[in-house]
């Protein structure tokens, strides 16, 4: 599976321009996801230098990017007119998605990430079934309130 992830406030707190402090589990989150099969793609809003600058802290922090920002490594924006700069990838991972990301205490939950992408359930399939574990973990109340 393509995975696309962005960076700033995904991988690592904002901090943009600057690289904030990673963000607990992200990175291996994403190396036991790459490990598994998976291509991970960096979809960052950073170009350049600052684009080089989030592949090289991924690799000092042991995960090689598939590629960044493109469909593979060898794609060239300035004489690939043809593709369009939307990639084909499968997951987005990004802070800023629809309800943002699986949070616990309000900092993004790569434990819930994992598990969604690997039983590839949806974000509204995984909360209802932790709703559910907790319904049927708690004692049922009898008739009387007290």
């Amino acid at each position: 599976m393509y995975i696309a992830v962005d960076f700033d406030g995904t991988i690592v707190e904002h901090r943009y321009p600057r690289i904030g402090k990673e963000i607990p589990f992200a990175i291996a989150t994403l190396r036991r996801l790459q490990k598994e099969g998976h291509k991970i793609v960096l979809w960052s809003v950073r170009e350049g230098a600052l684009l080089q600058e989030a592949v090289d802290w991924c690799k000092e922090h042991g995960l090689e990017v598939y590629a960044a920002n493109k469909e593979y490594p060898e794609e060239d924006p300035a004489t690939a007119r043809h593709y369009t700069r939307k990639l084909k990838a499968e997951v987005f991972i990004d802070d800023r998605n629809l309800g943002g990301l699986p949070t616990v205490g309000g900092r993004p939950d790569w434990g819930a990430i994992y598990e969604m992408i690997t039983k590839r359930i949806s974000a509204e399939q995984f909360y209802q079934q932790d709703e559910d574990d907790d319904h049927s973990t708690k004692k049922k109340k009898g008739w009387w309130p007290f």
